[in-house]
């Protein structure tokens, strides 16, 4: 890689860091958006497989979290039932598939959190509900590199505490990329770029800055104003990634 794109990819984890120091969420999604403008949709993957797992962690361990995975273990079932095949689908000769998918993703995701869109799900559907969104989610995100959609509205509408809920994302994206790590192990995407890895790395000094700051930031900033912005920005670029994968 050259001097000017290692730089874009920092700035890009910067930036993803500070949202998820803000906001606690959106490292993976944001990045990955911007990533799969400059490289294969794959190689974007590596490179966030370090940086995420680490973040998540960050936010995984503390009080309820063996509550948590109790609770959820048929959902981070389904998602890594879901997963690991559908990364053949990220690994293959399907870039501009990938990139409109993504992009249907990523507006879909931001369109219904900007005109607020709200489910409700009682706790007795769980039961079948937790497995079915699971193997979506792997579907979906084994797929894009991205394990936003429909976990994260699934968990928002069992109307868990903030805390709870951050911590319930953290846990299921770190399961997710755990299993997006093996299908792309099977694929011999890693094996054959050994590079990204080291690149996925060094990618943990930015997004780990990029946190810092988001958190110094969080108290000093607009909550409304910052959560608008960054759902606008995804969905911007969400239809960007539609017409370049269409086009």
């Amino acid at each position: 890689m050259s001097v000017i794109e290692l730089s874009a990819i920092a700035a890009i984890f910067v930036l993803a860091g500070v949202v998820k120091g803000v906001s606690g969420l959106g490292l993976v999604t944001l990045a990955m958006a911007m990533l799969a403008i400059l490289m294969h949709p794959a190689d974007a993957a590596v490179l966030l497989l370090i940086p995420t797992i680490v973040t998540n962690l960050w936010q995984l361990f503390g009080p309820g979290l063996r509550a948590q995975a109790r609770r959820f273990a048929t959902l981070l079932a389904g998602v890594v039932i879901g997963t690991v095949p559908a990364t053949a689908f990220l690994t293959g000769a399907h870039a501009a598939l990938v990139l409109a998918l993504l992009g249907f993703v990523l507006a879909l995701y931001a369109g219904t959190a900007l005109l607020g869109i709200k489910f409700t799900v009682a706790k007795k559907n769980e039961v079948w509900l937790s497995p079915l969104i699971g193997v979506l989610t792997g579907l979906t995100g084994g797929a894009t590199g991205v394990f936003v959609m429909p976990v994260g509205p699934y968990l928002q509408s069992l109307n868990l505490s903030r805390d709870a809920l951050i911590q319930a994302l953290a846990l299921s994206f770190t399961v997710s990329t755990l299993a997006l790590g093996i299908g792309l192990l099977r694929g011999g995407t890693l094996a054959a770029s050994p590079m990204l890895l080291l690149y996925s790395l060094a990618t943990l000094v930015p997004a780990l800055l990029g946190v810092v700051l988001g958190q110094r930031l969080r108290t000093r900033m607009s909550e409304r104003l910052f959560r608008v912005s960054f759902l606008g920005l995804l969905f911007a670029l969400g239809l960007y990634l539609m017409t370049k994968g269409f086009v």
